[in-house]
């Protein structure tokens, strides 16, 4: 027989305004116990202003929210967590510093006289760890152990606290493919024990393969809910959340090259187990793929002068040039938008026309000219018109936009350089398809008017859609190039995984 409340967590037409923004609106719909209900939409559909309701960090405007039937109100997280409420957020709020343990329980650790009794911290660690078949060591530093480890100690620290609603905000999107195996078994777990699951992705393959259920939201409302995906299509899914089919987001058509506008002569440095040699034309799109580990981030942080090379030659445009430091790069021409953009490519606590104009601000103090700030709040709106960006004003922090309006941004800023050459590093990861589409369209315009473009996804049929030709790395060393009409999936996983293409 159905449980009285199998339907644990209801949201009743809630809403939340901030000036100028109406974030939700009016939003309804039931989350059982014992499924895993994806929440899907376009960045900036509401999810995460969702997930910030449920914990307590923001209050409704209006609406109820309601656990097993009892209407409830959170006026602090620290009271979400106490009725049993857990957010896992893709930036996970752990502690390096700390040992295992320490993160776990932190807030309520053992005491004896006063102390923290850490033989028993350790060991109600280990027994937290143990529930998720984990057995690395509690009294471990947290910051020796891989991102997929973190995950698990998060998890364990919602399960430390009797969590019954556990959120997880994109949790893969650092993950390997075993780390995201052994997560998804531990979710599969969590639901079988009657847990709520609620789970944030742009990763349609993800949700197909895990989830029961589908809660869609388009501009701050609820469009509908599927409680059966059986017979349900990604395209059906794109289309309730864009309000359009997108059969191919790629759009790609060839372009004509000029000369060869980034060429790299036998390069070394940290993470490359073998000189790098490469080159790539003006208006020329190169992919760069590899799994996890294979030095692709490496190389393109020691293009950009993030490392150091310890040998070989970057020449832009037939120039031979010095890259010592970033700004030698940016002097050069060359731009990059980096993997982790929230830790490395914007600065959170400055607004979206700060953001735009950091690189203009350091060619100018470079040159001892002054700062023109009618140029630079013209230059930012722009900007955001051009690149479609979406942000109650300039003077908005960019940490309050969505992962692909933050990625605009990032490009606004280096549209306001003298670029020659763009680095993109995982451009798209963490932003839904409608954005991706857009990010897309950029860089071919980027590639249109000539500029030389290198883009390192570990999404392969991204970097197949996008790319005139493509370049895959294991361990550290190129392993192949291919262009696009040799592009297939087995060959370049092989190449990826082997470093040769499988014997038939």
């Amino acid at each position: 027989m159905e449980n009285q409340y199998s339907h644990y967590l209801e949201f009743d037409h809630v809403s939340k305004e901030f000036p100028g923004v109406k974030a939700l609106s009016d939003i309804s719909f039931t989350a059982a116990e014992g499924h895993i209900h994806a929440l899907l939409g376009e960045n900036g559909a509401g999810k995460s202003t969702l997930l910030k309701v449920l914990s307590g960090l923001y209050q409704p405007t209006s609406g109820t929210l309601r656990l097993a039937g009892n209407e409830v109100v959170f006026q602090h997280t620290s009271e979400a967590l106490s009725a049993g409420i857990a957010i896992i957020y893709q930036e996970l709020n752990l502690v390096p510093e700390l040992s295992v343990a320490e993160n776990i329980f932190l807030g309520q650790m053992p005491t004896h006289n006063g102390r923290i009794d850490r033989p028993t911290l350790y060991a109600k660690a280990r027994e937290q760890l143990n529930r998720l078949g984990e057995d690395f060591d509690p009294s471990a530093a947290l910051k020796t152990l891989s991102i997929g480890q973190w995950q698990m100690v998060e998890i364990a620290k919602a399960l430390s606290r009797n969590a019954k609603v556990i959120a997880f905000d994109e949790p893969t999107s650092s993950l390997s493919q075993r780390e995201i195996k052994s997560l998804f078994k531990v979710i599969r777990e969590l639901r079988d024990e009657g847990k709520v699951i609620l789970y944030v992705s742009h990763r349609m393959e993800e949700i197909f393969e895990l989830c029961d259920s589908i809660t869609i939201f388009k501009d701050g409302t609820h469009v509908t809910t599927l409680d059966d995906i059986a017979n349900v299509t990604t395209n059906q899914l794109v289309k309730l959340m864009v309000g359009r089919e997108i059969n191919d987001i790629y759009h790609y058509s060839p372009r004509d090259y000029g000369p060869v506008g980034l060429e790299i002569r036998d390069l070394e440095g940290p993470g490359l187990s073998a000189p790098v040699s490469l080159s790539i034309h003006r208006g020329e799109i190169l992919g760069l793929f590899g799994l996890v580990g294979a030095g692709r981030s490496e190389l393109t942080r020691i293009i950009f002068g993030a490392e150091q090379a310890t040998a070989g030659e970057i020449v832009v445009n037939g120039e031979s040039i010095k890259v010592r430091t970033p700004i030698d790069a940016i002097r050069a021409g060359i731009t990059f938008c980096p993997e982790d953009r929230k830790s490395t490519g914007i600065v959170p606590v400055l607004s979206v026309m700060e953001n735009i104009n950091i690189s203009a601000r350091m060619e100018h103090l470079s040159m001892r000219c002054l700062i023109d700030n009618t140029w630079e709040s013209e230059n930012a709106e722009t900007q955001v018109q051009a690149l479609n960006v979406k942000t109650p004003s300039l003077i908005q922090l960019i940490g309050n936009l969505s992962g692909g309006n933050q990625q605009k941004v990032i490009l606004g800023r280096w549209l306001s350089t003298q670029m020659k050459v763009i680095l993109l590093d995982e451009p798209t990861r963490g932003i839904d398809v409608g954005a991706k589409s857009e990010i897309y369209e950029l860089i071919f315009t980027l590639a249109q008017r000539g500029v030389t473009v290198l883009v390192i996804s570990s999404d392969l049929p991204e970097v197949m859609g996008i790319s005139d030709r493509l370049l895959v790395m294991k361990d550290g060393a190129l392993t192949a190039e291919m262009v696009r009409s040799e592009f297939s999936e087995e060959t370049i996983l092989s190449y990826a995984m082997l470093g040769k293409l499988q014997a038939a």
